[in-house]
């Protein structure tokens, strides 16, 4: 293949990894706010957000620039490229159609619970079922490894720098998360914690009930 044909390849496979999760983000966002649910966050979810809401829209902001870089530029940046062989960057893009799998997967174990903000739905239930049985944040998992994807398909400095801001939202995030839900859910939640790991299963967990809604 081509040095052309390759980077055109990668092009487009850049373009479906994004088009995917604005897709899917999108298709559970109108599921959310037709049941009557809340899209944007209100003042609590701001204050209890703090920092980091500022920070997430400043990152926003900086991934549309870097769509339109690749949109105007076609992954050209070569001036800030790096030089991954074309297999590792194709292992990039099954690494995010299968992030998008289990992406969509928490967003289904969550249903009308979902929010992208730090606030609670009335009646608001604890989901422990699904991708949340040993795991208490697979959506931030997830999104960790869509991005890690789509760095190595755009094999550019740029994405990984951009791509960086991710973790510091992800961990300045969680504490405050964390505490919102032991505030509603108290030791229900506290013991759901012993048993389960952040992003990864512990070795070790002891069953847990079936049925916490997570945000993300």
């Amino acid at each position: 293949m081509s040095n052309v044909n390759s980077e055109a390849a990668f092009h487009a496979a850049f373009w479906v990894l994004f088009w995917l999760m604005a897709a899917m983000r999108l298709c559970f966002a109108v599921r959310v706010r037709r049941s009557g649910a809340r899209i944007l966050p209100d003042r609590a979810a701001i204050r209890r957000e703090g920092w980091v809401f500022a920070f997430r829209l400043v990152a926003a902001l900086c991934f549309i620039a870097l769509i339109v870089a690749v949109c105007r530029y076609r992954l050209s940046l070569r001036r800030f490229s790096i030089p991954l062989p074309d297999w590792l960057r194709w292992a990039g893009f099954i690494l995010g159609l299968a992030s998008l799998v289990l992406w969509t997967w928490t967003h289904l174990a969550l249903g009308r619970f979902w929010s992208a903000q730090l606030q609670l739905r009335e009646h608001h239930q604890m989901i422990t079922s699904g991708p949340y049985a040993r795991v208490r944040h697979p959506m931030y998992l997830a999104l960790f490894a869509w991005m890690a994807g789509l760095v190595m398909v755009i094999s550019n400095w740029v994405a990984v720098l951009f791509a960086a801001i991710v973790p510091v939202i992800i961990l300045g995030r969680l504490p405050a998360e964390e505490q919102m839900m032991i505030e509603r859910f108290g030791d229900e939640y506290r013991d759901y914690m012993k048993r389960t790991g952040r992003f990864f299963p512990k070795w070790r967990a002891s069953p847990q009930p079936a049925n916490v809604g997570h945000q993300a």
